[in-house]
């Protein structure tokens, strides 16, 4: 049954990905990003906290989602993040130089469940004359400051450029908030 939702997630992504760019001209540059986070099954997994994401290239451009959940797909009333869940997030933004490569996860720690374990991130990035491309990130890491390694934010790190990453990441530079 779960590969029927995520083929029905996956086609439910790709309409929105098609409308979306019928909306968007070539001069304005911007991409569409579809998004796959799985909680972990473990006990108390999920969490209530508000997520956010940065997606980067090799050059440390990147895009920042400062609430995940307002590019949630899944519906009206539905709860991101719960244990066990396979969520799906759609959006549209600027779009890099370069393919996706790292991403920076990050929990403000509120809400009555704060722990957070996410197992993995998956982005596919569409853009009007871009090439797509798709990176999975094994994340595999608790985000809380009760839990090791005690602390809020993950950061996965997949670029050949390291260097590059870190320069420009580390000062801010090339980000785009949307």
């Amino acid at each position: 049954m779960g590969g029927v939702n995520k083929s029905l997630n996956f086609s439910l992504l790709i309409l929105f990905s098609i409308s979306l760019a019928i909306f968007t001209s070539a001069a304005e540059l911007e991409c569409i990003y579809g998004v796959y986070v799985q909680t972990g099954s473990i006990r108390q997994a999920g969490t209530h906290s508000r997520i956010s994401l940065s997606l980067f290239d090799a050059s440390g451009a990147q895009v920042m989602v400062p609430n995940l959940e307002d590019w949630g797909l899944m519906g009206p009333g539905y709860n991101y993040f719960e244990t066990g869940y396979l969520d799906l997030f759609g959006g549209k933004g600027p779009c890099l130089k370069g393919p996706v490569c790292g991403l920076n996860l990050t929990s403000n720690g509120s809400g009555p469940y704060h722990a957070w374990y996410c197992e993995y991130v998956e982005v596919t990035t569409f853009g009007v004359q871009k090439q797509c491309s798709q990176q999975s990130f094994a994340v595999e890491q608790w985000l809380a400051t009760d839990r090791e390694p005690f602390t809020l934010t993950a950061i996965t790190n997949n670029c050949l450029s390291n260097r590059a990453y870190r320069g420009s990441y580390m000062r801010g530079l090339g980000s785009a908030r949307f």
